[in-house]
């Protein structure tokens, strides 16, 4: 990123997002088909929250694109046989319903394989009904595999940067499923933006942007299982149903990657035998849609069990408990995630300054060099505005700091000083 997209960068994300009416009326999204600089990507998709679809000559060199797929276009089953065999995989069966969502189990990958070739000889049917191989880690299993490389334009991704750093989890996917296999509807862990690569195949997405989800809510509050159901026409379960708008109706073909923004509830169906690569990413532009998501969950918690307030003088620690069981994480790792994308930044911009690059981890040195020192600025900006957040948020006063990685106060200088530090390098623009 180059110092006048940083400036007009840092000018856009202080003033409200913008309506989605203009958006709306247009009804497609931008299909980019040749070279877009990330400073435009940047400017134009992350920050407004807008969708798009890449070509598929942004995968054309992948080396899953070469050696998963036929002449034809299909799965190549001999070679994925070959290379993941009897690795335990998760897979969901789409003809059943388990709280709004699929049930799963682990079976051996070449079972699946057996399943699918069977699925296909019996024109697509199955008395074990429709299976999809989903939210596999196979990048985190087979990391020597190295068959696709994550564009620029998602390698601003602290969420995998965070959980690299616990080496207990990531936010790579493989999908893999036969013509008919679906996703029911749904937003995005943390309302996370994602990016998703068709290997082979073709899907069907249907998108609603951040807020029309509202009107989907049944009398209970709860969101559809499937928004092209009958029973949302039930006014007297989905009484707001009509107020909703059209979905964003989008078919991904192969080689093509479509980026999901952040809090756009979604539903996807493949339209053939599909493969694909999904990630789920989080930064600067869209860490205060994840600071407001975690305040609604701890809200719901609260509501929930909020007989119980007075019976016990741990009941605000308890709610934090149930919120990481039920969201994944609680205040207290949100904060540590902070800590550790505020100390590689200061740790690179120190860096620049130095010339020293031994102080934050190396896979990171070819990305934040990528984007440069006023992107890595940007982030400390961004991470900045959300620690006074939490300073303000009564929920987070409530908490053991003494027990946190994150010391709001102490890190909030720290940020200070490394941006004053810095600033007589050139690293930031003037304000």
């Amino acid at each position: 990123m180059d110092r006048e997209a940083y400036r007009n960068c840092c000018s856009l994300v202080k003033i409200p997002r913008q309506s989605y009416e203009q958006f709306w009326s247009s009804h497609f999204v931008d299909y980019i088909d040749k070279e877009l600089s990330y400073s435009k990507f940047f400017k134009k998709y992350l920050l407004p929250n807008h969708p798009c679809m890449f070509s598929r000559r942004f995968t054309e060199n992948w080396k899953c694109r070469k050696q998963w797929v036929t002449e034809e276009g299909k799965p190549n089953f001999q070679k994925l046989l070959q290379e993941f065999d009897e690795s335990p995989v998760p897979v969901a069966n789409c003809n059943a319903k388990e709280y709004n969502a699929n049930p799963k189990q682990v079976m051996p990958f070449k079972e699946f394989i057996h399943y699918w070739k069977e699925y296909i000889q019996n024109g697509h049917s199955s008395a074990k009904g429709c299976l999809y191989l989903k939210d596999w880690h196979m990048a985190r299993d087979f990391p020597e595999h190295n068959v696709y490389t994550t564009p620029v334009f998602f390698s601003s991704d602290w969420l995998n940067e965070y959980w690299d750093t616990l080496e207990v989890d990531d936010y790579r996917f493989v999908y893999m499923g036969p013509k008919g296999s679906w996703t029911p509807f749904h937003a995005d862990v943390f309302r996370s933006y994602s990016w998703s690569a068709n290997i082979c195949g073709r899907k069907k997405w249907l998108l609603y942007p951040p807020g029309q989800e509202e009107f989907l809510r049944d009398t209970h509050g709860n969101l559809p299982y499937d928004v092209t159901s009958s029973e949302l026409q039930d006014r007297g379960l989905f009484p707001h149903s009509e107020e909703a708008c059209q979905p964003l109706e989008i078919i991904q073909e192969a080689g093509e990657i479509i980026f999901v923004p952040s809090g756009w509830h979604h539903q996807v169906y493949n339209l053939e035998d599909t493969i694909s690569i999904n990630h789920n990413w989080l930064n600067g532009c869209n860490i205060d849609i994840m600071w407001q998501f975690l305040q609604n969950e701890l809200s719901s918690v609260q509501k929930e069990i909020d007989e119980w307030r007075n019976t016990m003088d741990s009941w605000h620690q308890h709610c934090q408990v149930i919120m990481k069981a039920c969201s994944g994480i609680d205040y207290g790792e949100f904060a540590s995630f902070l800590k550790i994308i505020a100390d590689n930044r200061m740790a690179f911009l120190n860096a620049c300054s130095s010339g020293d690059s031994s102080d934050y981890p190396r896979h990171l040195s070819e990305i934040l060099t990528t984007l440069g020192p006023y992107h890595a600025a940007f982030d400390l900006q961004r991470v900045a505005h959300i620690i006074e957040c939490l300073l303000c948020n009564e929920d987070f006063k409530r908490l053991d700091h003494s027990t946190l990685t994150l010391q709001p106060e102490t890190m909030l200088q720290q940020i200070r000083d490394t941006i004053q530090s810095t600033r007589g390098q050139h690293l930031l623009y003037q304000e």
